[in-house]
């Protein structure tokens, strides 16, 4: 075999050519044609003929099952403020964990969450698959300014600013005479500006099934020879880009292409798109077709292939531009995956033969109802008037030259015997899909001839498929779409941002985060149903209150930080996802100073009943401690401060890093041992001169600290100072 040689572009053009055209073709002539009779069915449409005179009617199976099962995903998926956690690996990933499994959910309600994972899931439901495609868009906002009248020194003000672009500029110069008769230059800059502001983020979009291709011997996104995104844009939006005019504008577009993807527009859409050529009026809206292409490719000639972005023209698909890339953008949504395959079965595939004949049981029904209550007739020819005959109307006379000139062709009822036949094909259905009255709490048996505990045991297991579903989304789609946004925002991040955690307002830096970090979908399987995890977590927070009410800070299980969590979550459970509305933040920190303040407090009154017969001294006592109190205040908000610092530095560090930080922190152990002695604190008994000696000790600390250039070790200092 020869050895491999770098490619040009008309090689890459070639072979990304050859690889979209059978990508379109597989789609196109094995999965398409299910998607456009999916489609049909969720419309309420069959394939069964009729006779005309006959009913036309047609069973909603697909239609009426779909629109059971969204509500359901829907509340699985979106009922937690938190859709999905990300999991660390290491200790030190902890409270960046945390942080953005923050950040990343909020940024995913902000660009449309609940709409995006509406219409990923009708088209898993439906069409097989849902695609949803991540990317990071580097824009901005910009507003026009203009100005008049400018000096030189307003002008260099303005037009030295970073965010400034100039548009235009003009200027004139003016010859005046001052109070002395000198004649001096007086310039006036006329200006027209744009502002700009930076609008980066991460974009979310949902792909029409359509417009999505694969290989057809891909399993998965990591296994496919190529994964394509076809669609149009408009010839201005492409120069925006970047890309020539003069290139862009010849390219034609999709209309030119096959008729499977007009058929998929038109089932989803219900009516054609306009076919009006925009060029004709103004050049810059023509539509042109585009296609992203992601193959693995030996480009350089090294015998590695690697992971290709290439943008293609029109349908001879011209390569416009390509580049490495770091990973497939999309996210596939499936309810019903084949195991070695890409495509799965929606809803739809499954309930199709169903539906027809739901259809054709109905038709007969309301056929045999409308022909025994309006049975034909038989007449002697010549007997009858045929005009009074084929009148309708009730209570109409008939008139005849002999009786019994008119006799009804009686059709016996046969519909009561059809029903359970009907009723049976709704069963078949229902287990198919998991949807039945009994799991919508709707079948009046269940509700009225059982009890309490046997009804939701019913409703339970009838959700049995339901939840199979909403967890195969979880494990396809969300898990990937949550993992590219993380990626993301850690490549492509420019600074750090503020964002509200807990009711505080803290510094993220997405570009610290492990990108490496598990996913975890709080798609609340298996756990049992909301008013059971309700009732634990009322459970669990009367049992943390009697441990903290008996033990009090001490008591080794139960904190205030952990208090406050249960009531947030219980507060979430019950739709309330902004719980610092009700309850106020708590951290450890937080606890250590109510803690630190409740000591003082009880040494203050025990103070003040000891000093009762003695005015004087409890007066100055009263100051002592007020003075001290002060002081101790003062001391816990720097520590707190450095505290936060401590804990971004920390996240900063490397392993060698924190190795050092532990042996700092016992030469810093040694040191205060020795500081302690010559301070000779044990011994001091007056407790302004010891507050005294303690702020020496921690300012001493500090900057030990500072010298070898590590964060300092608060919780520590905090707690030598308790245990004196």
């Amino acid at each position: 075999m020869a050895k491999p040689e770098p490619m040009d572009k008309q090689d890459i053009e070639n072979i990304v050519s050859d690889a979209i055209d059978n990508a379109v073709d597989f789609v196109e002539s094995e999965i398409a044609p299910d998607r456009i009779k999916a489609q049909r069915y969720f419309d309420g449409e069959s394939d069964i003929g009729y006779e005309e005179g006959r009913s036309k009617v047609v069973s909603t199976k697909v239609r009426d099952t779909v629109r059971n099962i969204k509500p359901s995903l829907m509340r699985i998926f979106m009922s937690k403020e938190k859709a999905v956690e990300f999991v660390p690996k290491k200790p030190q990933d902890v409270p960046l964990a945390e942080q953005a499994t923050q950040f990343i959910n909020w940024s995913f309600m902000e660009s449309g969450g609940y709409r995006l994972l509406h219409d990923a899931f009708h088209d898993a439901l439906v069409r097989k698959n849902g695609i949803l495609k991540v990317y990071w868009d580097d824009g901005y906002q910009g507003e026009i300014f203009s100005y008049d009248n400018l000096t030189d020194e307003e002008f260099a003000i303005i037009a030295n600013e970073p965010e400034i672009e100039i548009l235009e500029h003009s200027e004139e110069v003016y010859v005046e005479t001052n109070e002395m008769g000198m004649e001096y230059e007086r310039k006036e800059h006329e200006l027209k500006i744009m502002r700009k502001a930076d609008d980066s983020k991460v974009c979310i979009k949902s792909v029409p099934s359509e417009e999505f291709f694969v290989d057809r011997n891909a399993t998965c996104l990591e296994d496919a020879y190529i994964v394509a995104h076809r669609t149009e844009e408009r010839v201005g939006d492409l120069v925006a880009m970047g890309y020539d005019f003069d290139e862009v504008s010849e390219l034609d577009g999709i209309s030119s292409g096959s008729s499977n993807d007009d058929m998929e527009i038109y089932e989803r859409k219900g009516y054609y798109e306009d076919d009006q050529d925009e060029s004709e009026k103004d050049p810059s809206m023509k539509l042109v077709m585009i296609t992203e292409a992601y193959m693995r490719m030996d480009v350089e000639g090294t015998g590695v292939p690697m992971l290709y972005r290439i943008v293609c023209g029109g349908t001879k698909h011209k390569v416009l531009d390509y580049e490495v890339w770091d990973e497939v953008p999309f996210a596939v949504f499936e309810v019903d995956p084949e195991p070695h395959a890409f495509y799965g079965r929606s809803i739809a595939d499954i309930l199709i033969e169903d539906q027809d004949a739901a259809t054709s049981m109905l038709r007969g029904i309301l056929d045999n109802v409308a022909l025994t209550n309006n049975p034909r007739t038989e007449v002697l020819d010549d007997m009858v008037n045929m005009d009074d005959v084929l009148n309708n109307e009730i209570g109409a006379i008939v008139r005849s030259r002999q009786i019994g000139s008119v006799q009804p062709l009686t059709v016996p009822f046969v519909a009561g015997s059809t029903l359970p036949a009907l009723q049976y094909l709704d069963m078949l259905s229902e287990s198919k899909s998991g949807v039945s009255r009994a799991s919508l709490g709707l079948d009046p048996d269940t509700l009225q001839n059982t009890s309490a505990t046997a009804a939701k045991l019913a409703q339970q297991g009838g959700q049995g498929q339901i939840e199979v579903i909403a967890r195969n989304l979880a494990e396809s789609g969300m898990k990937r779409l949550f993992k590219l946004m993380l990626r993301l925002f850690v490549k492509n991040s420019p600074e750090e941002q503020l964002m509200r955690i807990n009711g505080q307002f803290v510094p993220v830096d997405p570009r610290v985060w492990n990108t490496s970090m598990d996913v975890s979908v709080n798609v609340g399987l298996g756990t049992g149903q909301e008013d059971v995890k309700m009732a634990t977590m009322a459970q669990l927070l009367q049992i943390q209150l009697g441990l903290f009410q008996q033990g009090g800070f001490q008591n080794g299980i139960a904190s205030l930080t952990n208090i406050r969590n249960t009531l947030a979550e219980i507060l979430d459970m019950s739709g309330f996802h902004n719980a610092e509305k009700f309850v106020q933040p708590m951290n450890p920190q937080i606890e250590q100073q109510l803690m630190q303040m409740q000591v003082q407090q009880q040494q203050a009154a025990q103070a003040a009943a000891a000093q009762q017969g003695n005015p004087a001294m409890a007066q100055a006592q009263a100051l002592l401690q007020a003075e001290q109190i002060k002081a101790q205040a003062k001391m816990q908000t720097d520590a707190a401060k450095i505290q936060a610092q401590q804990q971004t530095d920390m996240a900063k560090l490397n392993f060698a890093q924190q190795s050092k930080v532990a042996e700092l922190q016992m030469k810093q152990q040694h040191e205060m041992q020795k500081l302690r002695k010559e301070m000779g604190l044990a011994e001091m008994t007056d407790d302004r001169e010891r507050d005294r000696m303690l702020q020496e000790l921690y300012i001493r600390q500090a900057e030990l600290m500072a010298e070898e250039g590590i964060a300092l070790d608060t919780a520590r200092i905090q707690a030598m100072q308790a245990s004196n």
